[in-house]
């Protein structure tokens, strides 16, 4: 794998997460990639849902763009077979050298996922047991033509202590969502020294405290109504019933998103950077989730970026 310095120094410290480019039509994603890419963000990372394949997107991002890395945040191993994953992600690093990371994540279980199209697909177990068969097979795949070089660096999307342990064993380190600064010093404490740790932040650009804690409220809602294993691991951090249980508590959403001027989000950046993340990937959040935040993308770029 990668070595830690390796993937931070070519991911710069601060990069932009979103997943409003499903969305949005091709020729707009072009050119708003390459809009980031001069802004001087260090990476582009995309989400996996229902629009584009993360193949496709990433393509469609690499091409767009000449310097900046591309990364899957996250490639959702549900929807792929192994051998689908590994030849893709050699033929993206050999098209663009150096330029992109492989995030891995989700379930390969019979779930919800798989409730759209009503294709069967066979539990292998838990999530950690399921995602280290799942490498072990892509690792597996045999190569029949060039090899990029460099590899493309991969990543998991980790939060609790064993997946974190597998991201340090068998990938180059790990891609928490949905944290707060406290789970990044867990994180490094668990991945050592050595693994890259690269984390998602939402924010709002908000200075309407009210309007802005009303959009992050929202986000964090959708989590814990949606994802168990996002409720699991901020009950991990010490947060209980009262935090949960009928809507988030401010003290949570605070903890999850940072709102306010360019110089408030820039201070939870530092402090994710001060408590042991290599890379902060910022998620603007908005009243219209589907819209592009170009605009607050801009007017981040002067506090985020030396």
């Amino acid at each position: 794998m990668a070595d830690r310095d390796a993937v931070r120094d070519g991911l710069g410290r601060v990069g932009i997460w979103t997943f409003a480019f499903e969305g949005q039509p091709a020729g707009r994603v072009r050119e708003v990639a390459a809009e980031i890419e001069e802004l001087g963000y260090g990476a582009i990372w995309y989400g996996e849902a229902f629009g584009r394949d993360t193949v496709g997107q990433a393509w469609l991002l690499l091409s767009a763009t000449r310097r900046i890395r591309v990364a899957s945040g996250i490639a959702n191993i549900g929807f792929r077979d192994p051998i689908a994953t590994a030849t893709a992600t050699r033929t993206l690093g050999e098209a663009f050298p150096g330029r992109y990371l492989l995030g891995l994540g989700g379930h390969r279980v019979d779930d919800a996922v798989h409730d759209v199209d009503g294709y069967p697909v066979r539990s292998v177990g838990k999530a950690v047991a399921t995602m280290r068969a799942y490498l072990d097979a892509m690792d597996a795949v045999p190569a029949h033509g060039p090899l990029p070089d460099p590899a493309p660096p991969r990543v998991l999307a980790a939060l609790g202590p064993k997946m974190l342990g597998l991201a340090a064993e068998r990938a180059s380190g790990a891609h928490p969502y949905f944290v707060p600064v406290e789970h990044t010093a867990r994180a490094r404490r668990i991945l050592g020294p050595d693994a890259f740790l690269g984390v998602e932040q939402a924010v709002v650009l908000d200075t309407d405290p009210v309007r802005a804690r009303e959009v992050a409220t929202a986000h964090v809602a959708m989590y814990l109504a949606a994802a168990a294993h996002q409720e699991a691991n901020v009950r991990r951090l010490g947060f209980g019933d009262a935090d949960i249980v009928g809507g988030p508590s401010r003290r949570l959403v605070d903890a999850i998103v940072a709102h306010g001027d360019a110089e408030s989000i820039r201070r939870r950046v530092r402090e994710h950077l001060d408590a042991g993340a290599d890379h902060v990937c910022v998620q603007v959040l908005t009243a219209g989730p589907a819209a592009l935040p170009d605009r607050e993308w801009r007017e981040l770029a002067p506090a985020l970026l030396p």
